[in-house]
């Protein structure tokens, strides 16, 4: 069997931004305790300077914001950049239209660094190092990915469908030959940030937890996924998935696991 192709990172920075209304809909939010972490350990609360990669729609943003955090959101897609400022702008957000490795930041002035399911698109040494001289000495670094599927548990869905994905292109999330997600290969994650030498207190976190999902929610999401939205028959495909999901067993209520992974890690004072 050869190994999937993975998107190139350019595509993958564009591949959300045709529909960020259905995006922002369809994405699950962060469960509770990823911010619960991030105020307790990492300093998240009124005043905290944060930058935040792959911003998106605002799903985390929109979270960091509540806590009263000042941000200062970087995201390549300049279509999910604009419903980001349209959605959430004020005086404590600041958007910014560039992908990381271009973008300019004042270094050493941030508390807090936070990636959201975007992570995996960047050169993660070279992010990391960058990382590091944007955070002030005891400031934090998170990335923490939702992720579709729990290797624990059954995933009747997931195995009706399968078939529909052979030989499909795969986003860097998956993993290296397509075997541990990048969210969920807590040996790397760990690895990369220690090969910095720029971080301590170096910590990774999980829960699982189940998404129901109709069969229109379950086209919605998928409508959002880089793999599917580079297939020249996106159409036909979500069409497919609609109609599994809508008749036996499934019966209009599909159950995915999500597993949440976070890392946190804290810059050497």
């Amino acid at each position: 069997m050869s190994e999937p192709i993975e998107i190139p990172r350019d595509f993958g920075r564009q591949a959300f931004g045709d529909d960020p209304a259905n995006y922002d809909r369809s994405r699950p939010e962060y469960p509770g305790w990823v911010w619960d972490t991030l105020a307790l350990s990492c300093g998240l609360g009124p005043g905290v300077a944060t930058f935040e990669i792959g911003a998106g729609t605002g799903t985390a943003t929109r979270r960091l914001l509540a806590a009263g955090a000042r941000v200062t959101a970087v995201e390549p897609d300049t279509r999910l950049a604009a419903f980001l400022r349209a959605e959430s702008g004020g005086p404590a957000l600041e958007v910014m239209g560039a992908t990381f490795e271009d973008v300019t930041l004042p270094e050493g002035a941030f508390d807090l660094g936070l990636s959201a399911t975007a992570f995996h698109w960047l050169d993660e040494d070279a992010a990391l190092a960058k990382i590091a001289r944007l955070l002030r000495p005891g400031g934090w670094w998170a990335a923490v990915w939702n992720i579709f599927g729990d290797d624990s548990q059954p995933d009747p869905f997931h195995d009706a469908t399968t078939v529909l994905f052979e030989g499909a292109r795969t986003s860097p999330s998956a993993g290296r030959k397509g075997t541990i997600e990048f969210g969920l290969d807590a040996a790397r994650r760990i690895g990369a940030l220690e090969r910095t030498s720029a971080f301590d207190a170096i910590e990774h976190r999980t829960s699982r937890w189940p998404l129901v999902l109709t069969a229109d929610q379950v086209v919605a999401l998928y409508a959002t996924y880089s793999n599917v939205n580079a297939r020249a028959d996106r159409s036909e495909l979500l069409a497919t998935l609609g109609r599994v999901a809508s008749e036996p067993p499934f019966n209009d209520r599909v159950v995915r696991n999500m597993t949440t992974s976070l890392f946190v890690a804290r810059r050497r004072v």
